[in-house]
């Protein structure tokens, strides 16, 4: 005879996913809104000098559009996911979808630098919304069993969006002007809303009190320390980068002492004590960081060393996302069946071999030659990302995945920030070598975080549920 399930356990099983119709439009959302928000944050990067002139400012007055974004993105990140744990993350999703569109159309409209900055930072809260908590209602969408087919659905969306920025950028700004950038956001945006609103499930809410300081001093620690990786590049602002980190580190104590105090913390140092979920985030920022190294120095490779047209550099370049949007998909259905970290450590492993081959492509390399190198990188990131994203998400309890969502988008934007300081550093300390000489050092350093990464990977014991 079987035993009637009680309400908890019906309750549980009926939050098990939703009907394959509702998750796929949920997903749908979800891929348009972080699609805009990803593409966002490189986009504006191709259109700077043009920014510059129509506004009449200094390019190094325009930069600041870049880091507006970034800075108001990354600070924003946790306390919303934070929110999300207390209002319901469909809540959080939706007010940063709708600030989102609404920003985009200031950030078109705006008629001078000053007003263009306050938007993107405005922009930059509503793409924190939609990423803090994107990776917690993929959770809740897909059955448990499937966690990792939909993880790999998300990662496939970040990857592609992420490499694709600039040719998006280029296409658009080869027939109309920078504001559209912004424009093209309002059709996509209002329709994910239209979506978002009618299938995104309702989760629990934790019925806890935002913890306003621990905000406040979060913005300030991530605020500060991507400004201070930001300058780190810069030969004659060094002295004032290293002080701005300091500051970094010292609010960054002050904010962690607070935490662990908590019993609901901002910052869910309470994951960290977990091994698996503390790994996954190390092997996370190591290789976002060893990417985004190999994304900045390949197209001064190409262009500088090789003598490709910008053009040609980006066709070269494709492989590598490519490679990632068909492998991301296959890696979240293995993430379901196999260890995480000897996936994680595998992908790894191959990102590091092609990236010591591209480091020792001969002088006159054809496309061929680069092709495949390319391709291995991004077969082996896009075999890394859904494992381990799948980790980071499944180690946390049910209850506190926003905070871990939060957590995932915060590992990828440190590494890719870490990765850029990275390379701006090395071209600084390698100056007068020669660009290809910079370029090969810049690379080796790529190979080495990935190696570290694989050593972070493996050394997780999570078993397959």
């Amino acid at each position: 005879m079987v035993e009637a399930a009680g309400p908890r356990e019906a309750e549980t099983r009926a939050q098990d996913g939703l009907p394959v119709r509702e998750r796929l439009l949920a997903m749908l959302a979800i891929g348009l809104a972080m699609t805009m928000a990803v593409l966002d944050g490189a986009i504006v990067n191709v259109a700077l000098p043009v920014m510059a002139r129509d506004l009449a400012v200094t390019p190094n007055a325009a930069i600041f559009v870049v880091n507006g974004y970034q800075i108001a993105v990354t600070a924003a990140l946790l306390p919303l996911a934070s929110l999300g744990d207390i209002l319901g993350y469909r809540r959080v999703y939706l007010a940063g979808l709708a600030v989102f569109v609404a920003a985009s159309l200031a950030c078109a409209l705006a008629p001078n630098l000053e007003a263009l900055i306050a938007a993107r930072i405005a922009q930059g809260l509503g793409a924190a919304g939609v990423m803090s908590v994107n990776i917690a209602l993929v959770r809740f969408i897909y059955p448990h069993r499937m966690i990792g087919r939909g993880v790999g659905n998300t990662a496939l969306v970040v990857a592609v969006a992420s490499a694709a920025g600039p040719t998006v950028a280029a296409a658009i700004l080869s027939v109309a002007s920078w504001p559209w950038l912004f424009l093209v956001n309002l059709p996509v945006g209002l329709t994910a809303l239209a979506v978002a609103s009618r299938t995104l499930p309702a989760t629990p809410r934790s019925g806890a009190r935002f913890d306003g300081l621990s905000a406040l001093l979060n913005a300030l620690t991530f605020g500060l320390l991507i400004v201070g990786i930001d300058h780190l590049g810069d030969p004659g602002g060094q002295g004032r980068a290293l002080a701005v980190l300091a500051a970094a580190g010292l609010v960054g104590v002050v904010f962690v002492r607070r935490q662990m105090r908590l019993t609901a913390p901002l910052l869910p140092v309470d994951l960290l004590r977990i091994p698996a979920f503390a790994l996954s985030m190390a092997s996370s920022i190591l290789a976002f960081a060893a990417q985004m190294i190999a994304y900045i120095a390949l197209p001064f490779y190409f262009q500088d060393v090789l003598h490709r047209s910008s053009t040609e550099a980006g066709f070269l370049l494709t492989p590598w996302p490519i490679a990632i949007a068909l492998m991301a998909p296959i890696s979240g259905r293995l993430a379901d069946r196999y260890p995480p970290g000897l996936l994680g450590g595998i992908g790894l492993a191959l990102m590091a071999a092609g990236l010591g081959a591209i480091a020792l492509l001969p002088p006159a390399p054809e496309a061929l030659d680069i092709a495949w190198r390319l391709a291995l990188c991004g077969l082996g990131f896009g075999l890394f990302q859904s494992p381990n994203n799948r980790v980071i998400i499944t180690a946390a309890p049910r209850e506190r995945s926003g905070g871990a969502s939060g957590m995932q988008s915060t590992a990828r934007l440190t590494g890719q920030s870490l990765g850029a300081a990275l390379v701006a550093v090395i071209f600084g300390l390698t100056h007068g070598l020669g660009t290809g000489t910079a370029i090969g050092h810049a690379l080796w350093w790529a190979v080495a975080l990935a190696l570290l990464g694989i050593l972070t990977s493996v050394l997780r014991r999570v078993p397959v549920r």
